[in-house]
């Protein structure tokens, strides 16, 4: 089975991007399963039940997301009648939505599940290591393909959970910092591991933004909104070959697009 997944999509440009090459990807690379990144598509921050039902519409399976999936009010009502809007399953129990979907693919059992790191990030999630295995052990044995998202700011934390994770789930992808890493892999127990997918969308700002509003941000105390940036247009994202049979991974290939419309 092979697995797209693709990194935040920031914005108008990053949807753009995705809606106007994700059936060109998913022939080219045979997918059979897509999963974005949802937490920054409308304006950069959140996701709206629109833009949701348009992105599913068009081809993506799984959204998962991270510490901005709120930031809309409106997706408190939409993410509790979609499960395949995924928020980070170590927030608090009493948060709407679900931390993980499972379904099928191609007549094939998939778990996605959400984790948020805590260094440096939102100080109400728990432990997403103790979480990960509580997941893990409410899964059934016939579902061999489990992939991760984790949306955290730091590389340690990122890399001490996909080995954590070895040889329990095919993959541990990380997102959040919207920079792509080089250090996809096979990890020893059969589990494909990248430290961050990247972003896609605009790279004409800092990370999606803005640049002036972003500096100002650096270089003044008076703080104001910040609107995604224009141009430049990238798609971030990685393949994924999974042995259904064993869920064990064969292969992750990074992509990073350059996209004109």
């Amino acid at each position: 089975m092979k697995i797209l997944m693709i990194g935040d999509v920031v914005g108008k440009p990053g949807r753009t991007a995705v809606l106007d090459r994700l059936q060109d990807l998913k022939e080219q690379h045979a997918i059979d399963f897509t999963i974005m990144n949802a937490e920054n598509v409308a304006g950069g921050f959140s996701i709206t039940a629109a833009l949701a039902d348009h992105l599913f519409a068009h081809g993506i399976d799984v959204m998962t997301s991270g510490n901005h999936i709120f930031d809309k009010h409106e997706v408190i009502d939409y993410i509790q009648r979609q499960p395949r809007l995924v928020r980070p399953a170590n927030y608090p129990p009493n948060t709407p939505g679900k931390g993980i979907w499972i379904g099928q693919a191609k007549g094939v059992s998939v778990a996605v599940f959400n984790l948020l790191g805590r260094v440096f990030m939102h100080p109400g999630a728990d432990d997403p290591f103790r979480i990960a295995d509580e997941l893990i052990a409410r899964l059934t044995d016939d579902i061999k393909v489990r992939i991760v998202d984790m949306h955290a700011e730091a590389t340690s934390e990122k890399i001490a959970m996909g080995w954590y994770l070895d040889g329990r789930v095919s993959a541990v992808v990380g997102t959040h910092t919207h920079v792509q890493t080089a250090d996809e892999r096979i990890l020893n127990q059969g589990t494909a591991f990248l430290t961050d997918v990247g972003m896609t969308g605009s790279y004409a700002g800092v990370i999606g933004m803005k640049k002036g509003d972003v500096i100002a941000r650096f270089t003044s105390a008076v703080r104001r909104p910040t609107e995604h940036s224009k141009g430049d247009l990238r798609i971030c994202a990685a393949v994924i070959d999974v042995d259904e049979e064993t869920g064990r991974a064969r292969e992750i290939v990074r992509i990073n697009l350059s996209h004109e419309p």
